[in-house]
């Protein structure tokens, strides 16, 4: 068994032994480039936790993380093409710092190393690994579908069931996929793998909501940014689509005058009317709703001590600002 600590700590000392060809140099430099520029690693640590909640760490939870992890950033860079983004991770967007071509390429070659490294792990479970991560491919590309159409359709008529379907698709099952992958290497059986997929999936959509909330009323010295940068953009969140639903006529027409403003002004009409439909409120609290069925699907793997829980639950205290 091990810490959260631990294993961060061991995963990124064991990417770190990880080396990539030197030509063609472009596409490695951009490659080197963007696994270089942070990210919290979410994904891959579930992994790692799931394999540790059931028995020893095995190396094939290394190589299954790191797959994950660079089919995650395959999807960033491939978002920052198709939403035009120049900054990510307060770094130049790949597809600004080099080119087009080659931030598309880098993507694809992000998604070939994964299947590499997942042919890394042991044949007793390899099909079923290949398995569940190829069909995840496919939600999370169903769901960046999804946002992009969202995104272009008028605010009235996108509905919250929609945009919980997208985030489900394009966040929340590669969480879920995560963790179930780590404990399919850990030796849980089909019921204990669904409900950690459950949990990890309750926890992603938790993750989205609360993001949508910190960037509106999140505290610049701890989100690293000002509030609104979702409002600016005109992005369909979680908060923005609720307080259409729940606004009345004048409220609904406030909001509309109020997107059509810009800068400060702008999110300061927007935020004022998140207070007044009281969605700021509505958002703590389902961020609590899904946290709390993500836990409820933990507690129900009743052949696992507490001590291996610890981990899972220390996670999911960080990343949603202990709202559980």
């Amino acid at each position: 068994m091990n810490s959260l600590n631990d294993l961060i700590a061991r995963y990124f000392s064991w990417c770190n032994r990880i080396e990539y060809p030197e030509e063609p140099r472009r596409l490695y430099d951009a490659s080197r480039y963007f696994l270089e520029s942070g990210g919290k690693k979410i994904r891959p640590i579930l992994c790692l936790l799931g394999n540790d909640l059931f028995g020893e760490m095995s190396y094939d939870s290394f190589h299954a993380g790191y797959a994950i992890d660079l089919f995650h950033n395959s999807s960033l860079v491939h978002d920052d093409i198709i939403d035009h983004a120049p900054l990510r991770r307060g770094r130049p967007a790949i597809h600004i710092k080099y080119s087009l071509p080659t931030a598309i390429l880098t993507g694809d070659i992000f998604i070939a190393y994964a299947f590499a490294h997942l042919n890394n792990v042991r044949e007793q479970y390899r099909h079923q690994i290949h398995t569940q991560f190829s069909r995840v491919i496919i939600e999370v590309c169903e769901g960046q579908q999804m946002d992009f159409d969202l995104e272009r359709r008028e605010l009235q008529h996108v509905s919250y069931q929609e945009y919980l379907k997208m985030i489900t698709l394009k966040t929340a099952a590669l969480m879920g996929a995560s963790i179930r992958i780590g404990a399919v290497i850990g030796g849980a059986d089909s019921q204990e793998q669904a409900y950690l997929y459950e949990f990890g999936k309750n926890l992603g959509i938790a993750f989205q909501i609360y993001d949508d909330y910190l960037d509106a009323f999140g505290e610049p010295s701890e989100t690293g940014k000002q509030p609104g940068g979702d409002i600016l953009e005109n992005k369909k969140t979680a908060l923005l689509i609720k307080t259409w639903e729940a606004g009345s006529t004048s409220q609904k027409k406030a909001l509309k005058n109020a997107m059509s403003k810009n800068g400060f002004e702008k999110v300061s009409a927007v935020l004022e009317l998140y207070r007044n439909t009281k969605v700021d409120i509505w958002a703590t609290d389902k961020t609590s709703e899904y946290t709390q069925k993500a836990f409820y699907c933990l507690d129900m793997i009743t052949g696992v001590t507490a001590e291996r829980k610890a981990g899972l639950i220390e996670l999911t205290n960080q990343l949603l600002g202990r709202r559980c």
